[in-house]
C-alpha cells in the first residue's frame, strides 16, 4: 500500500506539473485566440466585445487572476469555448472525440497485445522452428512501419477500390446511437480499417519483446529445477515463464499509451474518424487553445493512469514485488 501511495503521489505531482505548464506555455506565445479572431474578421470587432471574448477565453486580468479562474474551471471540467466549434463548450467536444478516440485505441491496443504476446510465447517455446522462422522477420518488418503508411495502404485499396469499407466516419448516419445490436454492429464495422491499420504496426513489436524476454527466461535455473520435477510443458510454458516474462511487457503496455495514442491522430484522420485526432487538427490548424489545451491534458492523464494501472498489474503479478514493498 505504500508503494501505491508513493506512486500515487508521483503521479499526482506530474499531473500537477502538466496543469501548470498548459496554462502558461500558450499564454508565452505571441498572440490569444481573440487575435486571430480579429484578425478573421478583418477588425469588424469593436473594442468591448474584444474584451468580452477575452474575458470569455480567460485573457483578461493579470496572469496570476487568469491562472486562478483556470484552476477553478479545471475543477468543474470546464475548459473555455471553443474557438473551431464557437460557440460550443469545449468539454462536450472533448468528450465526444475521447469516447471515439478510446474506442479506437482501446480495441487497436487489446487486439494487437494479445496476438503479439501469444505469438511470442509460441515463438520462444518453438524458437528456430517454423513458425519463429517466418513470423519474428517479417514482425521485425512490420514494425518499422508507421500507422500514417498502413492507414493510406488499407484506406486506398479496401475504401477507395474494392469499397469494401466506409470512406469516414463512425457510423453510419441513419442510425441512431444507441446499445442495439445494429448499432455495435455498424459501429465495428466502421471502425475495422482504423484499429487494423494500429494492430498491424504495434502487434509485433509485443511478440518480439515476449519472444526475447522468455528465451532468455528458458536458461534459468528454476526452469530447468520445474523440468526436473516432472511438471508439464504446458504448466511450466505458461505459469513459470511466461508469466515472468510478460512482467517487463506489462511495463512497456502503459509507457505505449501515449505512442498509440498519437498514431491513432493520425489515422482517425486518415479514415476521417470523429475522434480526438480529426478535431485536433483542426483545433491547431485554427489555433484553438482551449481545445488543443484541454486535449494535451487529457493525454497526460491518459499516460499517467496507464503507468498506475502498470504499478497495480506489477504488484499484483510479482510476489518479490509485494514482499519489497512490505518490508
Amino acid at each position: 500500500m505504500r508503494f501505491l501511495m508513493r506512486r500515487l503521489g508521483f503521479y499526482l505531482a506530474a499531473f500537477a506539473v502538466a496543469i501548470t505548464l498548459n496554462f502558461f506555455i500558450p499564454r508565452w506565445m505571441p498572440g490569444d485566440p481573440t487575435t486571430r479572431i480579429f484578425l478573421g474578421l478583418r477588425g469588424k470587432l469593436t473594442p468591448q466585445a474584444m474584451d468580452a471574448l477575452r474575458a470569455s477565453y480567460g485573457y483578461d486580468g493579470n496572469l496570476w487572476d487568469q491562472f486562478m479562474v483556470y484552476l477553478g474551471n479545471l475543477a468543474h471540467l470546464d475548459f473555455g469555448v471553443s474557438t473551431t466549434n464557437f460557440p460550443e463548450p469545449t468539454s462536450s467536444l472533448l468528450f465526444y472525440s475521447a469516447v471515439w478516440t478510446l474506442l479506437l485505441v482501446g480495441l487497436a491496443t487489446a487486439i494487437s497485445f494479445v496476438i503479439g504476446i501469444g505469438m511470442g510465447i509460441y515463438s520462444a517455446w518453438n524458437r528456430g522452428g517454423f513458425f519463429d522462422s517466418v513470423f519474428t522477420p517479417v514482425n521485425v518488418m512490420l514494425n518499422a512501419f508507421t500507422p500514417a503508411i498502413v492507414a493510406l495502404i488499407l484506406f486506398y485499396a479496401f475504401s477507395l477500390q474494392w469499397r469494401l469499407f466506409p470512406l469516414g466516419r463512425a457510423h453510419d448516419l441513419g442510425i441512431e446511437p444507441a446499445l442495439t445490436f445494429e448499432f455495435i454492429i455498424n459501429v465495428l464495422y466502421h471502425a475495422t480499417l482504423p484499429v487494423l491499420s494500429i494492430v498491424i504496426v504495434t502487434f509485433g513489436s509485443w511478440h518480439l519483446g515476449m519472444r526475447n524476454t522468455m528465451i532468455g527466461l528458458l536458461n534459468e535455473d528454476f526452469v530447468a529445477l520445474a523440468k526436473a520435477k516432472g511438471l508439464s510443458d504446458q504448466r511450466i510454458r505458461y505459469r513459470y515463464v511466461a508469466r515472468n516474462a510478460i512482467l517487463p511487457q506489462i511495463t512497456a503496455l502503459a509507457l505505449t499509451v501515449g505512442y498509440v495514442l498519437g498514431g491513432a491522430l493520425i489515422t482517425e484522420y486518415v479514415f476521417n474518424y470523429p475522434g480526438l485526432g480529426k478535431f485536433t487538427l483542426s483545433a491547431i490548424q485554427a489555433r484553438d487553445y482551449s481545445f488543443i489545451q484541454a486535449q494535451l491534458l487529457l493525454l497526460t492523464a491518459s499516460v499517467l493512469i496507464a503507468n498506475l494501472i502498470s504499478d497495480i498489474l506489477n504488484l499484483i503479478l510479482d510476489p518479490r514485488l509485494r514482499s519489497r514493498t512490505q518490508e
